[in-house]
């Protein structure tokens, strides 16, 4: 087992505050919204917010996809500190809860602050055990790459073994994943990619290609695999296919094989490395209806888990049968939150 240390990951993405309310599925109706998908808010959106805290019962909870695997892997690390966080939040309450949320759990917070926009927010709407994300940046926006340059910064970007971006980041600093994807590969340390969303591949291509020779392991579920599938005219929604394709693409660090892992929900997660033609599959045990609370913050917490062990030195198997703990715990909570000690068995199952 390596020895964890401070500073070790570094994340970047988009900080924001969960609205989280369980609502009737007229609401997503209304504002034009799928179950189990995640969208940026558009000006017909932006009322969601006010309505979620006047009409619902409205819980208030950290979010933001990196910052909830970072909290995640902290809480099951039990050390403080492992991991830096990189994202932009405003100058207002949002901002101070989203802060000490963040640090109660162990997370290193380096927040960018905006001057001229509030701390974004994410409308989480809750059906049954589906959920819905839409997503109002405002302030994640505001990210520049001139936030990674402070000396301070630039000695956590340095001292880091591992780094771990959202395809959601893109909307906001594609400029600063890249160069942090290009400084790992250079030094041969592991830059991590999530596809985060559906529109992602849809909207992002051109970044996509550009980034994907730097990236060493890349989470997506099954509806994004997809999704990137047809964007990049790969003519199959065959899921192991498309995990071959992905993992054979041209790779910058030849040193280290790409790992491509994509979750299905309930169905088993697969694995797929470049260079092996066998495709593994790691069963999901289900839960039953009564237990399950929301998948919000489900892909979260499995790169949260995922995270955890991979600092640990483990292998691949260990990391993904954590992925799949977490996961599981989170569900059967409201949003991405834990409490109690973290009960992960690398033996188990």
């Amino acid at each position: 087992m390596e020895s964890l240390r401070d500073g070790m990951l570094v994340g970047m993405g988009n900080p924001l505050l969960d609205i989280s309310a369980v609502v009737e599925k007229d609401l997503l109706s209304k504002y034009d919204m799928q179950p189990n998908n995640a969208i940026l808010a558009e000006p017909k959106h932006m009322p969601i917010y006010q309505e979620l805290i006047e009409k619902y019962q409205a819980e208030y909870i950290a979010g933001g996809s990196v910052q909830n695997s970072l909290r995640v892997a902290q809480w099951i690390l039990r050390r403080p500190r492992t991991a830096v966080f990189f994202g932009c939040v405003g100058q207002d309450e949002y901002a101070r809860i989203l802060e000490e949320r963040a640090t109660c759990n162990g997370v290193n917070v380096q927040y960018q602050r905006s001057a001229t926009n509030p701390t974004g927010t994410c409308a989480v709407l809750v059906t049954g055990t589906q959920r819905s994300l839409c997503a109002n940046l405002a302030a994640a926006n505001d990210f520049t790459p001139e936030h990674l340059q402070s000396a301070a910064n630039q000695a956590y970007l340095q001292g880091a073994q591992f780094f771990y971006v959202s395809g959601f980041f893109f909307t906001v600093s594609f400029e600063s994943a890249l160069s942090v994807a290009r400084q790992a590969a250079a030094s041969g340390r592991m830059f991590m990619m999530n596809l985060s969303a559906p529109f992602v591949p849809q909207f992002y291509k051109n970044n996509l290609e550009e980034i994907f020779p730097f990236v060493d392991v890349l989470f997506g579920n099954e509806t994004e695999a997809v999704a990137l599938a047809k964007e990049f005219n790969y003519g199959t929604e065959d899921l192991r296919a498309i995990g071959k394709r992905i993992a054979a693409l041209p790779k910058e660090n030849d040193k280290r094989k790409r790992v491509v892992i994509i979750t299905q929900g309930s169905d088993p997660v697969l694995l797929i490395e470049s260079g092996n033609e066998t495709i593994r599959e790691f069963p999901v045990q289900k839960l039953a209806p009564e237990e399950m609370v929301d998948t919000n913050g489900a892909g979260d917490a499995f790169v949260g888990g995922f995270l955890s062990q991979l600092l640990q030195g483990c292998s691949v198997d260990v990391c993904i049968k954590c992925g799949i703990w977490a996961a599981r715990e989170i569900i059967q909570r409201s949003g991405c939150t834990f409490d109690g000690e973290p009960a992960f068995s690398a033996t188990a199952n």
